[in-house]
């Protein structure tokens, strides 16, 4: 069954057998498939998002994701009556509260179990986003730190994740800032003897470096600060607008890291509305990781691109650019092409002459929940080594 018909399938299956709910499933004003009112009126609605997992580095997996939608009285009847009166109701409303749980399992038996939160609160002046997990990962890494490989190492890392932001808005300007928290404790185990996928020129001492870091458990615990300029129209599936993140984060003994590092990294979404039809999105990305010490896997920054295998390029330095164009069909469905190109390096000087690994690919997309302005669909990327098949529920980015 195609993927989105599995997501219809899933929705109506969570609704219970009342015949008046069917309503709660079309929009009023064009009649097409909506679940917004189900997920705005029903304590027990949620938007259950099936994961197809294509994900070349830890093989072919299911998963299933559910979103629920939280929004006061006041911002309900507020969207509500903006259904009513214009195709894009949620542009610039302010967002609704939305908590997701995640569950997956793939091919080369990983799996992960997930929790998140995105919070609004003040009339969206002050803004949190947390979330936690626990999996069981099994990743080919083709280098560990500055030392390329041979061939592929199979790692393993069973790991436990909290991540948390908290930010305040600067006066009534579209700025917020705030603290930011990063931990994960992690078990490595290595498949195979490392000694066979480490070139052979390597020296016994960096060898036994290698083997120590990737044979024990680690924890990195790092505390640092955010700062944020937002002016999308739409958290889900902005149309215009920017968004731009700074932080900065401190890995430290004393907050319990057992490897000590900064971190840098700066995200650039950038949306443009083109003609009344035609709107297009620019991406840009870096992040640095400044150690002494040689890091982790898990926390060396890796290039993020559709079509790019998870942790297939990494490097201290990296930086991307990607492109998005999108063709609104109708108020409801779109088709789009995008584009990307990236860099790793293990140090600025080397940056520049870097290798650049392009991905490109194309996709559509369903507005869903036309309430909230979030769209679902589907996109297939290109890359230097693979094809892989995304399903998106709202942006990419």
């Amino acid at each position: 069954m195609p993927p989105l018909l599995c997501l219809l399938a899933s929705l109506m299956a969570s609704i219970p057998a009342h015949a008046d709910l069917a309503s709660q499933f079309f929009d009023p004003v064009d009649g097409k498939f909506d679940a917004s009112t189900y997920l705005s009126e029903n304590a027990f609605g949620f938007l259950p998002v099936p994961v197809v997992i294509t994900e070349p580095a830890v093989d072919y997996g299911l998963g299933m994701m559910g979103l629920f939608f939280h929004e006061d009285e006041e911002s309900a009847a507020a969207r509500k009556a903006a259904m009513t009166t214009s195709d894009n109701a949620a542009a610039h409303l302010m967002p609704p509260s939305v908590s997701a749980v995640f569950a997956a399992y793939t091919g080369n038996e990983s799996w992960m179990l997930a929790g998140g939160h995105l919070g609004f609160f003040k009339q969206g002046k002050i803004r949190y986003m947390g979330g936690g997990g626990y999996g069981d990962i099994n990743l080919d890494y083709y280098s560990i730190g500055d030392t390329d490989l041979a061939r592929p190492l199979s790692l393993k890392t069973r790991a436990a994740v909290v991540i948390q932001t908290l930010k305040f808005q600067l006066a009534e300007l579209p700025i917020f800032i705030g603290p930011t928290q990063h931990y994960v404790n992690a078990e490595l185990s290595p498949a195979g003897e490392l000694g066979a996928v480490l070139p052979p020129s390597t020296p016994p001492e960096l060898e036994d470096e290698i083997s120590d870091l990737l044979t024990h458990d680690v924890t990195t615990s790092g505390l640092g600060l955010v700062a944020e300029l937002d002016t999308r129209d739409n958290i889900f599936t902005p149309k215009a607008g920017y968004y731009y993140d700074l932080s900065y984060i401190a890995y430290r003994d004393t907050i319990g890291s057992d490897i000590e590092y900064d971190s840098i990294s700066l995200t650039g979404l950038n949306y443009f509305r083109l003609t009344p039809a035609l709107r297009a999105g620019i991406r840009l990305a870096g992040e640095i990781a400044d150690s002494d010490e040689r890091l982790p896997p898990f926390a060396q920054p890796a290039l993020s691109l559709r079509g790019i295998p998870a942790a297939r390029y990494q490097g201290t330095h990296v930086g991307v650019v990607e492109a998005e164009i999108t063709w609104e069909i109708d108020s409801r469905w779109s088709v789009l092409g995008f584009g990307g190109a990236g860099r790793t390096a293990d140090s600025s000087s080397s940056f520049g002459s870097a290798s650049s690994r392009v991905s490109k690919g194309l996709g559509f997309r369903y507005q869903i929940a036309r309430r909230y302005g979030f769209h679902m669909g589907i996109d297939v990327a290109r890359g230097p080594e693979d094809t892989v098949l995304y399903i998106q529920a709202g942006s990419a980015w």
